[in-house]
Formats: C-alpha cells, structure tokens, sequence
C-alpha cells in the first residue's frame, strides 16, 4: 500500500484517487468514533443516526393542507460526503468568500440556526405578501447554508463559502413554485442588491421574454448565474424538457453527482450542461430551528457551485463573469470524454483549482499562491457520510473501487499523464521525487 500512495503522489490520477475514496467512504461509517480528524463533539452518541435525517424537497403541495415544514430534531457533528468530496477547507486558508453577496433567488432564507449571522440580507419578495426572511418549504434555507453556513466547533459541516454574503430573494409561493416572470423580478432583484453570484433555487419549465431579458441584464452587470439543469426529483413534466434560466446560454447549467461521483441512477439531461457538483443525499440544515435535513437534486448542486464561485471572487475580486466562468470550468475535473460531455459538461467543479490555478489569457488578475488539492490530499480524511441511503450505495461504490485500485496497482499506475484535468497532475508534496516535479501544463 505504501507503494500504491507514493504512485499516486508521483502519477497522480482522478481515477484512481476517486477509487481509494470509494473505499473510505464506507469504512468510517462503521467506525466514526475512531476517526480522529472530524470535527470533535462532546459525544458521538449525540448525532443522529445519519438514516434518520428528515427529507427535504424543492415543491411540496402537501404544505397546503399540512402547514409549512416543521424543524428537523437531528443533530450530526459528521462532515458531509459533499462537502468531504469537494475539499474546501483546502484553500479556506486563502478564501471563504467574504465579501461576496451570493443571492438565492428562491423560497425564502430563514437563520433560525444562526449560522448566516449578519451575512443574511433580505431582498423584496416578488411572490405573496410575506417577506424573503420567511420560507415556509425550506428549500431556500437549506440551499442557503450550502452555500455559506459558517464553521462551528463540533460539527462537521459547514458551508462552501462560510464567510460570503446572502442576499435573500423570494420568487415561490409556499409551495414553491414559482413562474417566469416571477422569477426575472428576483433576478433583477438579486443584481441590483450587489449580488456577484446569483443562484436559482427554483427553475420554470417555460422561458419567457421578461426572464431571457433578466439574464442578459445580470451578465451586464457583472453577476454570474447558476442554475440546475432540471427539476429536483423529476418534477414538473419529468424533466422531459429543457427548464430555464439553466436553457439560456449565459446561464451556468448544473447536474448533480450521486455519492459514487457519477449521475444518478435514470438521469439523462435533455439540455446543456456545464457543470456537475454533489447533488444526491446531501445534507444541510432547514427552517425553524438547528436540525438536519437531507435532499436531492441538481438545484444542491448549483448551490455548490455558486458557493464554490464566491470562493473564487473572495480570492479574485476583479475578474469579469466570462474570466469566473471560464475558470469554474477550465479547472473542473474532466470527464475524459469530449467536451462538454452531455451528463456532466466540464466536468466536477473543483473548489481548490479554481481558487489556485493560474489560467492563460487572465491578464491582470493575480492568482492567490496556496496550497494545491492532491490526490493524497483526497485521501487524510476520510468521507463520513450523513444522509439516508447513502452509506448503503457507498459501500457498493467502495466494494468496486477497491478492484479498480488493485488493478491500478498491478499496471504499477501505467497511466499516461494527460493534459489539464483529464488526468489531473499536481505539485510535488515536500519529500517527492524531484523527477516528478515538473508539471505538465
């Protein structure tokens, strides 16, 4: 094994890499009180049962009849496989996006937690008479502390971007649905309150003249739009058909990752696609309280990316939304297939490169020297997983990675050191062989 790491430190490979974390996955489940790098908490015992945590959903018409969602109970002090997949406390030495006003142009965002503090704004709510600091459905609050929860002691989660701003913008009913027209007033909204990124919780399913128009406006004002690229859990016609503002071409189209880091199981966009992002079983917190939830969808998946794009700005404030866009893309980790690829376009956003790596054609703007996300890295802390049904797919995926590693190591990682991101390559950890120190560009 001591031989396998030091392969993949000197020839790193995604795949590879992704196969010994498919075998982690698992294995802290069983074992979580042994694990001495997550967040410590007064007891284990005190978290709940990962399977237990109550599901959150984009639309709920039920809320008519039942009243708006109740609070979550569940405590967890676990990092989330998002959140441990993505690695962003990598480069929060550098950037955790202060500064940065992320708009969620969706249900509503509520801090009964506290964990958006005085970072919360509220922007009018162009749907109903209540105000955008209320969110009956939840989703909005949750998306919202994907996106920027701050960090606490004893617990492991935390959002992408724990030091950015939110600019809360309502565009649902209590349901959460929203329409077109509606959803163009939030945008229009979001810019105007100063937002850099705006993310669209909640798509429509037919664009209209007034939202293409809203798109347009943002990108000229210097915001960057985020979007899923269908409706959470097949909503809405089945996702049979493209939704917007993900359609638009300005738009920055997502699509969710189950644990394994592949699509979920039955999912085949019938749109562009720009980028992916865990999106399946992730886990936030909700309305009303402390408590966690977990949900599903390409719409927690944009959330990633748009807390992932405030990372960037934190770090490069002066670059343009095609630079940002450019660079969400160009660093995400490519599928080896041709560009954009129709599952995941780009590729899987990558927090750590797109923070610090220096990109041709960026003239002016001075990349922040940190440190850089290598497969070992992939590798110090185990992925403890914290939502229903993912411990048991995990386990799947390690079963069948571990195959993938012995091969790996029976080839001696025979892998042709590919171009940026297909095969991803990295700096030499203190200690490596200096033949393998130049970095192939």
């Amino acid at each position: 094994m001591h031989g396998l790491v030091n392969g993949l430190v000197n020839g790193r490979s995604r795949l590879t890499a992704l196969a010994l974390g498919g075998v982690l996955l698992f294995a802290p489940a069983a074992t979580a009180a042994a694990d001495a790098s997550a967040p410590s908490s007064a007891s284990s015992a005190s978290s709940a049962d990962p399977t237990s945590l109550p599901g959150l959903a984009q639309t709920d018409s039920n809320i008519q009849q039942d009243g708006c969602r109740k609070p979550s109970t569940a405590v967890s002090d676990r990092v989330p496989w998002a959140q441990a997949y993505l690695r962003p406390d990598l480069v929060w030495p550098l950037t955790e996006g202060a500064g940065v006003t992320v708009a969620v142009v969706g249900s509503g965002v509520e801090d009964t937690a506290g964990v958006l503090g005085g970072r919360l704004a509220l922007g009018a709510r162009a749907w109903g008479s209540t105000t955008s600091g209320q969110d009956c459905i939840g989703q909005g609050t949750f998306v919202a502390d994907l996106i920027a929860a701050a960090r606490r002691s004893g617990t492991g989660f935390a959002g992408i971007a724990p030091a950015a701003k939110v600019l809360a913008v309502g565009v649902t009913d209590q349901t959460g649905i929203t329409i077109g027209d509606v959803l163009a007033t939030g945008i229009r909204t979001a810019v105007d309150g100063g937002a850099r990124v705006v993310d669209v919780a909640v798509p429509v399913q037919a664009g209209t003249s007034a939202l293409a128009a809203a798109v347009a406006y943002a990108t000229s004002k210097g915001a960057l739009i985020v979007a899923p690229d269908a409706f959470d859990g097949g909503g809405q016609a089945s996702n049979q058909s493209p939704v917007y503002p993900a359609a638009y071409p300005g738009v920055l189209s997502v699509a969710d990752l189950a644990p394994s880091g592949s699509t979920p199981q039955g999912s085949t966009p019938v749109q562009r696609v720009d980028l992916a992002a865990p999106g399946d079983q992730v886990m936030s917190l909700g309305p009303g309280g402390a408590g966690y939830f977990t949900a599903t969808g390409p719409s927690y998946a944009a959330a990633l990316v748009a807390g992932t794009a405030a990372l960037v700005l934190g770090a490069q404030p002066k670059l343009t939304v095609a630079q940002l866009r450019s660079r969400l893309e160009s660093t995400a980790y490519h599928p080896g297939t041709a560009l954009p690829d129709p599952q995941v376009g780009y590729g899987t956003v990558d927090p750590v490169a797109a923070v610090t790596d220096v990109l041709p054609g960026e003239a002016g703007v001075t990349a922040s020297a940190g440190p850089r996300r290598t497969q070992a890295d992939a590798m110090t802390r185990p992925v403890v997983v914290d939502n229903s049904r993912a411990e048991d797919s995990a386990l799947t995926v390690g079963a069948g990675a571990l195959v993938v590693v012995l091969v790996a190591g029976a080839l001696g990682l025979a892998l042709p050191r590919a171009r940026r991101r297909g095969w991803r390559t990295g700096p030499v950890p203190p200690g490596a062989a200096a033949s393998a120190s130049a970095r192939e560009v």
